[in-house]
């Protein structure tokens, strides 16, 4: 999933406190669900436990790497559940009401304002392998110095398959794409592998079983890792090597192309939500897609475009950092005197909070990742490619719209002859590919886990005309 810019929940972890309240023992066990804050989701369990001295609970974030946190002031006075966070970035304060096994409210940290869901009860466990229609492997895959943990599928059909690599969105993805309880990547790979596809998915670099640097590498970086995965296919007997192609949802529908382009080995690519549009363009558009379908105030909405704009400005030039820093905490230090006097005792030194907010977004667009993804340039790459191309884009993505990203890649392959390149919309999908409502990033939690039936018959049906031996 492409990174969206805004503040990050920050964490450390506390001392177990407890709080009053009564029938608590109604919340026992885990809740799983997200945070949604400023256009940023985030995953969440918490566990809710009865003690002799009240309502205890910890919080885990699996995205920031959190387990096990401590919460303090823990309490249930039905319907209303309160607990709190200690933060660095100051007081994470958690105010929800439960209703139908649901907890709903608001989420409050220094002068960051959101909403959060929790629902009861743990993710359903994948079946055991030995129950699934088909075999899988766990493989290494080395690429210079990286090596690239992953899970291979292979349908019981006994002949060589054509075979697939998927390739991640943007930020610390695992092999199964876990975007707020959805597995993007496991669920679509289960599907195609039932359908006669060999499925390789693949931990992002430093992640799972995989090593490596994320932010200091580009997507030229995975590029090179889809092709280390391609060549890795053509040595299994169980593959056809005629037919591997690349599958890039978000991010890694830029790396597709782009290793489509330096090997002929690369048969066909699969593009869900790929830009076609350069970052710098595609993160603008978000911070208003994203900020409108999440109801944030206009004025909050243009302020940040303001500052997304100086920081970018900064990145392409490496100049005017002071004058950046000097923004970000004129606008922290802005909201922070609007807040009430409760909200402020989170912040006991309004001055260092603005400071260490412009220091962590400065830092995040410092990293190699972000400068070329902010500058790269998708459509002379995809005017040079020549395999079939299948590029699907969800009606309601705020991430990667869609219409301004289909004219451009429709315009790219027009451009370069490939009468192969198929562009569709899938209707009411959002960046995932569920159906949506408003396709608003906080929706992702709450929506079904499972795509929309069209894109499922979308991707199937193409991939079954293109692979087909003549």
């Amino acid at each position: 999933m492409l990174k969206i810019s805004g503040t990050k929940l920050a964490v450390f972890c506390g001392v177990l406190c407890v709080g009053p309240g009564f029938a608590q023992g109604q919340l026992d066990g885990r809740w799983q669900g997200a945070i949604e804050i400023q256009g940023i989701a985030l995953t969440i369990e918490v566990t809710f436990t009865t003690a002799p001295q009240g309502l205890a609970a910890n919080i885990d974030i699996p995205q920031q790497g959190a387990k096990s946190l401590a919460l303090r002031n823990v309490s249930f006075v039905p319907p209303k559940v309160h607990f709190e966070l200690p933060a660095g970035a100051g007081l994470a304060v958690f105010e929800g009401a439960l209703k139908d096994n649901t907890i709903t409210g608001t989420f409050q940290q220094g002068t960051a304002a959101g909403t959060f869901t929790i629902k009861r009860g743990a993710a359903a466990a994948a079946p055991p392998a030995e129950n699934l229609p088909y075999a899988t492997d766990e493989v290494v895959i080395k690429n210079g110095d990286d090596t690239l943990g992953g899970t291979l599928s292979l349908p019981a059909n006994g002949a060589p398959s054509p075979a697939l690599v998927f390739l991640t969105g943007s930020g610390a993805q695992d092999r199964d794409e876990d975007v707020l309880g959805f597995k993007v990547f496991k669920v679509l790979g289960d599907h195609l592998t039932r359908n006669g596809f060999a499925v390789l998915r693949l931990d992002d670099r430093g992640v799972g079983k995989s090593t490596g640097n994320l932010a200091m590498s580009t997507s030229e970086d995975f590029a090179g890792d889809a092709l280390a995965a391609v060549a890795y296919l053509k040595t299994r007997k169980e593959i056809d090597p005629a037919r591997i192609g690349l599958l890039g949802h978000s991010e890694g529908g830029l790396e597709a192309p782009l290793a489509a382009t330096r090997s002929r080995d690369v048969a066909f690519i699969v593009l869900m939500a790929g830009p076609s549009l350069n970052g710098e363009r595609i993160l603008l558009e978000q911070n208003f897609l994203v900020g409108r379908a999440e109801g944030t105030p206009e004025a909050n909405i243009k302020a940040n475009a303001e500052i997304q704009r100086m920081l970018f400005a900064a990145a392409k030039t490496d100049q005017g950092w002071d004058e950046v820093d000097a923004a970000i905490r004129r606008t922290v230090l802005a909201r922070t005197a609007k807040m009430t006097v409760e909200e402020r005792k989170a912040i006991p030194d309004a001055e260092a909070f603005a400071a260490k907010t412009a220091a962590a977004q400065i830092a995040g667009v410092k990293t190699p990742w972000f400068k070329y993804f902010l500058t790269y340039d998708p459509a002379p790459v995809l005017a040079r490619v020549t395999c079939p191309v299948l590029a699907l884009f969800g009606e309601k993505d705020v991430q990667v719209p869609a219409e301004m990203n289909r004219k451009e890649m429709v315009a790219a392959f027009e451009r370069g002859g490939n009468k192969a390149g198929a562009v569709k919309i899938i209707a009411g999908a959002n960046h995932l590919f569920q159906g949506a409502k408003t396709g608003g990033v906080g929706e992702y939690a709450s929506l079904p886990k499972a795509f929309t039936p069209e894109f499922l018959d979308t991707v199937t049906a193409w991939l079954k005309a293109t692979t087909a031996k003549k």
